[in-house]
């Protein structure tokens, strides 16, 4: 698979020599500076903060799975014509570092966003990739604030003349975030239960650290894994000793595993949505990543009986 696309990225980046004149010339043109994003949210970000300034657009296709999902050659020739390109790191998006090499286009600017950040390491005694880095890292509001003053800094790096622009736009999206954390704050503080329990992949580890809570999941960082028989046994028996009433699943991975749990404790399955990817019916109605956060809230109060 990996041979396949080097070999594809490679087509793409032949094509590119003999088109880089006329991608020169368009950026040089252009009035708006050309932002492309790896995953939903940042997508998000990049928006708010560069308002009417960037045209923003998203690798990642409706309905993607970040962790497996592969580029095409179309998609090394937009982001060769892009003049920054933001994404999370620590392996989220394990395609990155091939397309990235495969760039004709020395004026792209790169942010990683990982880099900037403290990073949690998964620790779970139910699977195998216990101490593996977490890159869930948009599911901690206050790191979505930071990632909102590095785009608002680089932004202002690449145009000094309207960094005015950038600061209030900034300033308005972390408000919002603020406000967020605030209600998650308020809303998670008395609960019956404090254990979130996801019948798939280690998503929230970010967001239960943040808010006070326990997260255990069936399988660790990839949603890809398959859960060993023991796991499965061990995750059923947490949730019967416990009381738990709800588990919870992801809108991107199939519901199978969480439903078994669910028959076999007696509990009932919720949605979490991490928000790295929306359908296409999302997207063109227009659903925002504080959207996905807002509903996120309410099944966490339902699941986890919050008052």
């Amino acid at each position: 698979m990996m041979k396949r696309f080097s070999l594809l990225l490679a087509a793409g980046a032949v094509f590119l020599i003999g088109m880089r004149a006329p991608f020169i010339l368009e950026n040089q043109g252009a009035k708006r500076i050309k932002i492309m994003t790896s995953i939903f949210p940042l997508m998000e970000f990049a928006q708010a903060v560069a308002g009417d300034r960037g045209e923003v657009d998203l690798l990642l296709p409706p309905g993607g799975e970040v962790h497996t999902w592969m580029p095409r050659p179309s998609d090394l020739i937009k982001l060769s014509s892009a003049d920054l390109f933001i994404y999370i790191g620590a392996d989220l998006e394990p395609w990155a570092e091939d397309i990235l090499r495969s760039v004709k286009n020395p004026k792209l600017r790169i942010m990683d966003i990982c880099e900037e950040l403290s990073l949690l390491t998964h620790s779970s005694s139910l699977d195998r990739e216990h101490g593996a880095v977490d890159p869930h890292v948009w599911l901690d509001f206050g790191n979505d604030q930071k990632i909102i003053e590095g785009i608002k800094t680089v932004l202002g790096e690449m145009e000094p003349r309207v960094m005015s622009i950038y600061k209030k736009n900034a300033l308005i999206y972390n408000q919002k975030l603020q406000e967020l954390d605030r209600r998650y704050t308020e809303a998670l503080r008395e609960c019956e239960q404090r254990t979130i329990v996801l019948g798939g992949h280690a998503a929230f580890g970010y967001l239960a650290k943040r808010y006070n809570l326990r997260h255990v999941s069936l399988y660790g960082l990839s949603p890809d894994s398959e859960p060993t028989p023991s796991q499965l046994i061990d995750i059923v028996g947490l949730v019967k000793e416990r009381g738990i009433e709800a588990i919870y699943f992801e809108v991107s991975v199939s519901k199978e595993l969480a439903e078994v749990i669910a028959e076999e404790t007696g509990a009932r399955t919720l949605v979490l949505n991490p928000g790295a990817s929306l359908s296409r019916k999302q997207m063109e109605s227009g659903v925002s990543f504080l959207d996905i956060m807002e509903k996120n809230l309410e099944n966490l109060k339902d699941g986890l009986s919050c008052r």
